[in-house]
């Protein structure tokens, strides 16, 4: 009845199309999006992402569904962290790597990963594109199947079709109607309000000034100062810094409405600078860099600009990016992500399993503890992000 199709690139596949399943919502599941990282040598056998995306067909050729999916041959980029997996395939004298992913490349933002439109059976063709994903990693011999950063429904659904649910856990902002940034941080203790204020001031008095220019309004001039910035930053870590200036030219043209660039000004000069994309009703943000060290510049360029860009705009949320557990006191609370994972070889499949029973326990304690550090004087009933809030239901007790 259905018909699955794996495709080394994704220009094989119409944009349109391809479009139309994955709607507005998420930019970087965006055609433009993953084919600027294909095109520019963002992906690829440099970095171990090879495109084998999915696309589910009737009888008729028309296209249900799709999926970005990549033949991965290490871990670097997914941010659903899995190295004590190969070590103990390795340590069996088994191939953990290469392994099938299906998730945006460098991005640990929560959304569907089987798009389907708003099609009246997309739970059915979701169902027969997660099967057909196992089925292609046992032809291509893979170690297993991950799904990274799944929403609530699709890890059930998951679940239901065997896959192992992990649970994880990032800071995320809710957007409960506030009109101005001081309407925020009057939910805020006072303690916790007098911090952000004084952040927020000392910034100003370094004469520092910000800008919020919409990826379409950037000059190419900010882009390579951006790039330079962004590429420090991963020379400092010890990171690998995959996006390359043109991929970020070639988005800032075919998406620039769903980009936005904050920009730091001191003296005339750009000293520091904060990438985010936007969807329909969220703010994502994803890289940083500075040239310059000025107290609480970081927190001012990737958080306080963010959230003023959501007020002022309608968002509903706001999710930062993955970790830090200082977001916490800036208004970013707990809130639970999920991956889904199929295990080919039986041997590793049921420790792995038990493994990822025990983390949920763990997760939801430290889920609980971080919980407490919320710096609102009551913790917002509708804090989290929609259906992946704190509060949310855990698959494994569905």
């Amino acid at each position: 009845m259905y018909q699955l199709t794996t495709h080394a690139a994704i220009d094989a596949i119409p944009a349109e199309e391809w479009n139309t399943l994955a709607g507005s919502d998420l930019p970087f599941m965006r055609h433009e999006f993953l084919a600027a990282l294909e095109h520019h040598g963002c992906v690829g056998e440099r970095f171990g992402w090879i495109p084998r995306h999915l696309a589910l067909r009737d009888e008729q050729d028309r296209l249900l569904a799709v999926a970005p999916c990549y033949l991965k041959f290490n871990s670097y980029g997914e941010f659903v962290f899995d190295w004590a997996w190969a070590d103990a395939y390795q340590r069996a004298g088994r191939r953990y790597y290469p392994k099938l992913v299906i998730a945006s490349p460098y991005t640990p933002a929560t959304g569907h990963r089987i798009l389907c439109g708003d099609s009246p059976r997309r739970s059915e063709y979701a169902t027969a594109l997660i099967q057909g994903s196992v089925q292609a990693a046992e032809e291509l011999n893979v170690s297993g199947v991950h799904f990274l950063f799944t929403t609530d429904d699709e890890t059930e659904r998951m679940r239901t079709a065997g896959l192992m649910p992990r649970l994880g856990c990032q800071f995320h902002w809710r957007n409960d109607g506030y009109q101005t940034f001081d309407d925020l941080l009057a939910t805020f203790s006072a303690e916790k309000r007098k911090k952000v204020k004084r952040e927020r001031r000392r910034v100003g008095e370094a004469r520092v000034t910000l800008r919020r220019v919409r990826g379409d309004a950037v000059t190419d001039l900010e882009w390579i100062t951006f790039h330079r910035l962004y590429e420090d930053t991963f020379d400092k870590r010890g990171g690998i810094p995959t996006l390359t200036l043109p991929f970020f030219r070639e988005i800032s043209r075919t998406m620039g409405e769903q980009l936005l660039l904050v920009l730091a000004e001191h003296n005339g000069d750009i000293v520091a600078a904060a990438f985010c994309l936007m969807g329909s009703d969220s703010l994502y943000g994803r890289h940083w860099g500075c040239s310059k060290e000025f107290h609480s510049l970081h927190f001012e360029a990737c958080y306080y600009q963010g959230l003023d860009h959501c007020i002022e705009h309608g968002l509903a949320r706001f999710e930062p990016g993955a970790q830090g557990e200082h977001k916490v006191a800036r208004g970013f609370l707990p809130t639970r992500t999920w991956s889904a994972h199929w295990i080919a070889d039986e041997a590793f499949r049921r420790p792995i399993g038990n493994f990822l029973h025990h983390e949920i326990d763990g997760m939801e304690d430290y889920i609980a503890e971080m919980q407490q550090h919320s710096p609102y004087k009551q913790s917002p009933g509708t804090q989290g992000p929609g259906t992946q809030e704190a509060s949310t239901q855990s698959p494994e007790s569905l």
